[in-house]
């Protein structure tokens, strides 16, 4: 019987370098060659029937890759660079090392490996996270186009009357040519910002509304339209997030420092996660704490404990861990199950208040 190999790839801009090792750990072939799904899989193609699995490195551009292979049957992982080290104490490492590297710890099956994101959903959750951007390129033109007129007229244009006002128009609000050049250019970038922003968001929104789950999380404070879209899509199979605080901490939500005996001895990577579920969760906590009565009382609790900004934090971590319930459950928000302590003193008070109105009640009634 022929011996299991194991392939690892390590990924580059414009090459790849594949390292092949067996059940022994024994390294039997290794090669450089362009990032070419043909010439890779020609490489790979004599070890088919004995390849157990293939290491890819997560880089920027490993979508071709993975997805190439996985599509031609090859039994493809990809390796989190973020959570391998290597030993320290090696003097010389270059890509072929690198690939072996990722082939051994295949062969020991504690290769630290990343979630692959369903090809079909990917591109529209990209498309979404490119809205993002070009929301920050408007607001900054939105910005220069009041700065200009502030400077120019020493008033303040209300964003409102910017949004609303026509290229023309905004030809007559200054007498130097240069000025109103500059102005109508602007409104000009702007509309056509927002024209595309809503039309990508016309497009997320048609795929969004047949996945499982969207219209739960749009009960759950502060998660409209936009936010919704984005949860569901970043987040895509909730099963890979085994409890609610794992799914926490990727949102990143969860303090990142490290304590021994109430001193903080360092600091963990706060960046390590998805920053845009975090951006997300965070903008429902700001909503939700001026709009929801009991997340408004819990977070004054909090925030008289500590401060503002982390008691926004923690209201943020306690949106994402009910998120993670809505979706393993496929249930709607409960307030009750997120905010009990509020719930509790509610009805303490209501109880108070009514015992009350009764005695108030009894001292008007005349006597008999």
């Amino acid at each position: 019987m022929k011996q299991e190999v194991c392939a690892g790839i390590d990924l580059h801009s414009n090459n790849v370098m594949i390292g092949i090792v067996d059940e022994n750990g024994r390294r039997l072939k290794h090669q450089k060659l362009g990032c070419d799904l043909e010439q890779i899989e020609g490489f790979l193609q004599p070890w088919k029937e004995r390849l157990r699995s293939v290491a890819v490195e997560s880089t920027y551009n490993w979508y071709w890759l993975v997805d190439g292979l996985r599509r031609r049957g090859y039994p493809t992982h990809l390796a989190n660079p973020a959570r391998m080290e290597q030993y320290s104490g090696i003097k010389h490492a270059d890509d072929k090392n690198d690939a072996f590297f990722l082939a051994e710890l295949q062969r020991l099956d504690i290769l630290p490996t990343g979630y692959i994101y369903d090809p079909a959903l990917r591109p529209v959750r990209d498309l979404l996270r490119r809205r993002q951007s070009l929301v920050r390129q408007r607001t900054a033109l939105l910005l220069s186009f009041k700065s200009l007129y502030a400077r120019t007229t020493g008033e303040a244009m209300p964003l409102r009357k910017v949004k609303m006002m026509e290229p023309d128009e905004s030809k007559t609000l200054y007498e130097h040519p240069a000025n109103s050049l500059i102005a109508s250019l602007q409104k000009e970038h702007i509309d056509k910002l927002s024209q595309s922003i809503a039309l990508i968001e016309k497009n997320v929104l048609s795929c969004a509304r047949e996945l499982p789950c969207y219209e739960n999380l749009l009960s759950l404070p502060g998660v409209g339209r936009i936010l919704g879209m984005t949860i569901r899509l970043e987040v895509g199979d909730i099963s890979r997030f085994k409890t609610s605080g794992h799914f926490a901490s990727y949102c990143r939500t969860v303090d990142s420092r490290r304590l021994s005996n109430d001193k903080k001895k360092g600091e963990n990577n706060r960046k390590c996660g998805n920053r845009y579920l975090a951006w997300a969760f965070v903008e429902a906590a700001n909503y939700a704490k001026r709009h929801h009565d009991h997340c408004r009382q819990w977070f004054d609790r909090k925030a008289a404990k500590t401060n503002t900004i982390i008691a926004t934090k923690a209201l943020a971590c306690k949106l994402a861990k009910a998120a993670w319930y809505l979706m393993s459950e496929g249930s709607n928000y409960d307030p009750k199950r997120m905010c009990p302590q509020v719930r509790m003193k509610n009805e303490k008070l209501k109880i108070v208040r009514t015992a009350v109105s009764q005695d108030k009640g009894l001292a008007k009634s005349p006597r008999l």
